[in-house]
């Protein structure tokens, strides 16, 4: 008896080939998978070994981290594997629905976490001295705490078998029930995203009135170091009266003789006032310097009697 299919003349898909593999999204899985794995590990191993970054903020980043690295660890291989078999799903149903929940709950794990990010930064801002910044107190606690319990309330549905619909195809794994896509999207994106963006728009106005607030209190400081400033110089300063009156300023020329004639007292002071021994005053040979020391003394007195003349006569009349 022949069947319907042939019988309407068709025949039944052929099934699925093992030979169509894709190793493009295979070799780009795998690629992923190790930079999440490495980077991941990296920035716990970073918080864990270094003793600067363990604070409250890096410790947010830490539960980040370990929702990423269990994503990538837990959830992604199976979706390379799925992909790699040009993508039908061949295990079991079961494995499908942990798969599926894993997924929810890390992904929003994840979102959750940078939530809880932008609250604590938040709090640092708006109440700094309130603020732990070296070890985690209760508001930490509670909000990791509850990062972590709020992510596994959106992926418990799937726990509890939502994900079981009759007619359900085996080769396919995905969320099935519509609703649940709604409702794990408005819990994992469409509430938490709005909340940081708040979040984050009042850390930006309270940090530009702290910085406006800074400023003000600086120029205040500057302005009462300048009067302080003022103030001890006025005192410092002797009165107008009790000033030396300045002395007469002399023509350039005349500066420039008084000048030449402290140059020439000088040269005549620097000028060697002893005698030279008889034994070289009665040589016949002329040294170099020999013919210009004789009657040193004279010129000497000399050259000091003309320069103050010549400095008296040109003192004199601008000083009358």
């Amino acid at each position: 008896m022949e069947s319907l299919s042939e019988l309407n003349g068709t025949a039944p898909p052929p099934p699925h080939s093992s030979t169509e593999r894709n190793f493009p999204a295979l070799i780009f899985g795998v690629s992923l998978i190790v930079v999440i794995i490495c980077g991941n590990v990296l920035v716990c191993l970073s918080v864990y070994r270094e003793k600067a970054l363990k604070t409250t903020t890096n410790y947010f980043i830490v539960s980040l981290a370990v929702a990423d690295l269990l994503l990538a660890v837990l959830v992604l291989p199976l979706f390379v594997y799925a992909e790699f078999q040009g993508g039908v799903w061949s295990l079991d149903t079961v494995v499908c629905d942990g798969l599926m929940a894993m997924d929810v709950m890390l992904c929003t794990a994840s979102i959750f976490n940078l939530c809880a990010i932008s609250v604590d930064r938040f709090i640092a801002v708006s109440v700094p001295l309130n603020y732990n910044r070296r070890h985690v107190d209760q508001r930490q606690i509670i909000l990791l705490s509850g990062t972590w319990l709020l992510a596994l309330a959106v992926a418990s549905p799937i726990i509890f078998g939502i994900n079981n619909v009759p007619n359900r195809d085996p080769t396919v794994c995905k969320l099935e029930d519509d609703n649940y896509v709604v409702y794990s999207s408005v819990c994992s994106f469409f509430i938490p995203c709005p909340i940081m963006l708040l979040l984050y728009c009042g850390m930006f106005h309270g940090l530009r009135r702290w910085e406006e607030a800074r400023k003000a209190k600086l120029k205040k400081s500057i302005q009462a170091c300048c009067k302080l400033q003022h103030a001890a110089a006025a005192a410092a300063l002797p009165p107008l009266a009790a000033l030396p009156t300045p002395m007469p300023v002399l023509p350039r020329v005349i500066q420039q003789d008084l000048a030449q004639c402290n140059m020439d007292e000088l040269d005549d002071d620097m000028q060697p006032s002893c005698p030279l021994p008889p034994e070289y005053s009665n040589s016949t040979i002329q040294t170099v310097a020999y013919s210009e020391i004789q009657n040193t003394a004279q010129r000497k007195k000399r050259a000091k009697i003309n320069g103050r003349e010549r400095k008296a006569m040109k003192v004199l009349p601008v000083v009358v």
